[in-house]
């Protein structure tokens, strides 16, 4: 265990310690925030314009950095402090939203209402120019968010015990989920309704919060086995990563389906805000950000019964529940014109996304070296999340393509119903590559390798690692 985390288990909760109470606290602050700018920045799109295409360009904003700057941002996770990053990336994303919030300050007593706009309102003459300043913001705070997010997922080996991933993870993945799309979206819809910039301005509070919680962490959290001595050679740094993920046949068949399964779910979630106006009729803030909130009671169940569904039907077993369970959730949405049924459906497919996320999570935590945790972690993370920018433009092409030859409900539904038949044909990729075995393979090979280095004291950069499991 490292010094964090032995230093930070002071009596502060069962075993997990003072250092994670401070990370989760943190994590309830920024995910309240980001719920609440989940329901702003797509009512405010939705109140400039009503062209899918432009609203999918706002997501493909804040999406867009993970595909440029995922792989450079697991170098610098690997070479400086993780805790200072997170923090640093908090501030720059305090910033950022904070103009963002004086721009919409400034102009939000001119903008209809969405329903006003799809009754056929003009837009605002001020339209492009803060769709252009929603756009910047959303990139600006995407490439802070990359940075932000790797070094917070390599953070957690170094404040509780490996043997307490699982369990640490299910409880931050609940708190999360929970502020992020529980409690945040339908707060956000109320506080849309006093303004239009007051969300902003809250997120501003909860990061400023955030960045002093994370200050307050004990312990060293520079990256096992590494230095900030010396220039940054990117191309060899990356390419270790690189190599390392994909030489390891388990974690590579793992970041390739999440790939596909979120650029299929990105085709629809930048669309949800169209789909709960025009087919569900939610055309109030408070219903749109309540009906969000179904996602985040499943993930809230997940978190807590994922590490025994886990346990009892095998983690293989989990991973295939997770993929088909999403699959047909995302087909039925497309299908729904009722907002009650629409929320119970999103119940289960936050289930089945918790379901996967703490047992893919915790596996990388576990088995990839800690040296190289960031670097490969940005590998998996770019093919896992770089899509989605690629299916969050989709998604809007396929609307604005379909919306003559369909008709505008049927457009709006096709992407819903397409994710969701494309996603059940991943099990065939799936099937041969990601099964119970594998995983067990895989944690018996890290643990023998990191056993090995404790006992003969060699650095992490020169050790053997475990090879390609399987082929």
């Amino acid at each position: 265990m490292s010094a964090a985390a032995s230093g930070g288990a002071g009596g502060a909760g069962p075993g997990l310690g003072r250092n994670y109470w401070k990370v989760f606290t943190a994590s309830l602050c920024t995910n309240l925030g980001d719920g609440l700018m989940s329901v702003a920045v797509v009512w405010l799109a939705s109140s400039l314009t009503r062209e899918a295409t432009l609203i999918a360009l706002v997501g493909l904003a804040s999406r867009l950095p993970w595909l440029l700057f995922s792989l450079p941002a697991g170098v610098i996770t690997d070479r400086y402090d993780r805790r200072l990053l997170v923090a640093f990336m908090d501030i720059a994303r305090l910033v950022v939203i904070g103009a963002l919030g004086v721009g919409v300050l400034l102009h939000q007593s001119g903008l209809p209402t969405p329903e006003e706009l799809a009754a056929g309102a003009e837009p605002p003459d001020t339209a492009g120019l803060l769709l252009g300043l929603l756009c910047v913001a959303s990139l600006l705070i995407g490439f802070a968010e990359v940075v932000r997010d790797n070094a917070a997922q390599t953070l957690m080996p170094s404040v509780v015990d490996k043997a307490q991933l699982e369990k640490a993870n299910g409880r931050l993945w609940g708190a999360e989920m929970t502020m992020n799309s529980f409690v945040g979206p339908p707060l956000g819809g109320v506080v849309i309704a006093v303004a239009l910039a007051l969300p902003f301005f809250v997120n501003v509070g909860m990061l400023a919060v955030s960045v002093a919680l994370l200050l307050a962490l004990t312990g060293n959290f520079m990256p096992k086995g590494q230095t900030t001595s010396g220039r940054i050679n990117w191309r060899r740094e990356i390419g270790e990563g690189f190599r390392w993920l994909w030489d390891h046949h388990l974690l590579r068949a793992l970041a390739v389906l999440l790939g596909a399964m979120n650029m299929l779910s990105s085709m629809v979630f930048i669309l949800i805000v169209l789909f709960a106006q025009e087919i569900l009729g939610l055309f109030e803030g408070w219903q749109f950000g309540l009906v969000l909130t179904g996602t985040a009671a499943g993930a809230v169940l997940g978190s807590l019964l994922a590490d025994r569904v886990a346990q009892r039907l095998t983690p293989g077993t989990a991973l295939f529940v997770a993929i088909i369970g999403s699959g047909a959730v995302t087909a039925a949405m497309g299908l729904l014109s009722w907002a009650p049924a629409f929320w119970a459906v999103g119940v289960v497919g936050g289930f089945f996304m918790v379901l996967w996320n703490v047992i893919t999570v915790s596996l990388r935590q576990r088995i990839i070296p800690d040296h190289l945790l960031g670097r490969v972690n940005s590998v998996y993370r770019f093919f896992g999340w770089g899509t989605i920018s690629i299916g969050t433009l989709l998604g809007g092409v396929l609307v604005s393509l379909g919306e003559p030859l369909l008709g505008r409900e049927w457009a709006l539904r096709t992407p819903f119903l397409l994710a969701g038949a494309v996603h059940l044909l991943l099990l065939a990729f799936a099937l041969p590559r990601i099964n119970t075995a594998r995983i067990a393979a895989a944690t018996a090979a890290a643990e023998q390798a990191e056993a090995r280095q404790g006992r003969a004291g060699v650095d992490p950069q020169e050790a053997d690692l475990p090879g390609p499991l399987g082929s």
